[in-house]
């Protein structure tokens, strides 16, 4: 072989052995940031049978341990954000994650975000998440309905398949995710259906965004609604949220229930109405006193599924009330949170719910 052609082939070898040493110490490998909250999915029990557990008793780093091949998948770092079971959720520690989610997708070294979650309030922050992410990056949520100590632990595999679902190209662009037991949700339409089965979440009115198995992602849709970069919304200067309450109703429900929440601060109220966002007569003219003395009171349903219509049952045009289309209490109350950060006419917090 001529000297010249040895030494062209010796350059070939060269460059084709660093790309495989840098594919093999994960160099190539998109970077993902984990950002833990506590949860199931972090809890802990005495024994692997046993209801009973503690949330938020592991750490990041020892979650990210029990997934095998996680790091095949990406370059993973984990920060924790708080340890607190998701029951605990509070709207500063909220605050808290979304501002270091905005920090890290503005960096060229970060390509998406997974937040670790408990269960019960996972739907609230994955909304409030959506509002006020500023990036199309991939935010995924991800949580356990099975402590870690569990025989057959679910919060592993979730993990793993939401990590896959970050370093999807697809998943950007479509809002915050959530991803359990092998399905894709979108933040606006998740909710949780059942108090421990392990197929809790479902997104009754519009579907799953896709499917997710092993890491390999099967996409369906992309949610309509806006969201982190087409939101309006922004929290960088942002400490506190205004006071929103959420009150039950039920038959023969207790007028001064709203009358007690206007005492006591708050600046919106939501209803989780009976059928279609309904309340008795009594508590209707509670809230349109209220609504006069200047809250902003929404009338969304305890019902797990379907829409709370505008003057249907109620004449909100005349009692200045607002409904809340197909967001449950839950979600209301945080999109009516964000609302109130500045002032605004009745009719224009009514388009939020229909925009958002």
């Amino acid at each position: 072989m001529k000297p010249r052609n040895r030494i062209r082939l010796l350059l070939i070898l060269l460059v084709y052995s660093t790309a495989l040493t840098s594919v093999a110490t994960g160099k190539q490998l998109p970077n993902i940031v984990i950002l833990a909250t506590g949860g199931t999915i972090a809890g802990a029990a005495a024994s692997g049978t046993q209801a009973a557990y503690t949330s938020g008793a592991v750490t990041i780093d020892a979650m990210l341990t029990a997934v095998p091949g996680i790091k095949d998948l990406a370059n993973v770092k984990g920060e924790q954000i708080s340890n607190v079971g998701s029951q605990d959720m509070t709207v500063d520690i909220m605050l808290t994650l979304a501002k270091r989610i905005n920090v890290l997708l503005a960096q060229n070294d970060v390509d998406g975000i997974v937040v670790t979650h408990g269960t019960d309030t996972m739907e609230e922050t994955a909304f409030f998440l959506n509002l006020v992410v500023k990036s199309d990056k991939p935010v995924v949520m991800v949580g356990s309905m099975r402590p870690s100590t569990a025989i057959s632990a679910d919060g592993p595999l979730n993990l793993f398949n939401a990590v896959g679902v970050a370093v999807d190209p697809q998943s950007r662009g479509r809002g915050v995710l959530v991803v359990m037991n092998d399905w894709i949700h979108g933040a606006h339409s998740l909710t949780k259906t059942s108090t421990t089965a392990i197929q809790t979440f479902m997104s009754p009115l519009r579907g799953l965004v896709g499917v997710s198995s092993y890491g390999k992602n099967d996409f369906y849709s992309v949610p309509v609604w806006k969201h982190t970069t087409t939101s309006e919304f922004d929290i960088a200067n942002v400490m506190k949220l205004p006071r929103v309450d959420i009150l039950f109703a039920c038959a023969d429900m207790s007028p001064d229930l709203i009358d007690s929440a206007v005492t006591n601060g708050a600046k919106g109220i939501v209803i989780a109405g009976v059928g279609n966002g309904n309340m008795n007569r009594a508590s209707l003219e509670a809230a349109a006193r209220a609504a006069k003395k200047g809250v902003v009171v929404v009338r969304s349903s305890r019902v797990p599924t379907g829409t709370v219509g505008r003057n249907v049952e109620v004449n909100d045009d005349e009692m200045n009330l607002v409904a809340s289309d197909e967001l449950n209490p839950q979600k209301s109350r945080i999109l009516l949170m964000l609302a109130l950060l500045k002032p605004r006419p009745t009719a224009d917090v009514q388009n939020l719910f229909y925009t958002y």
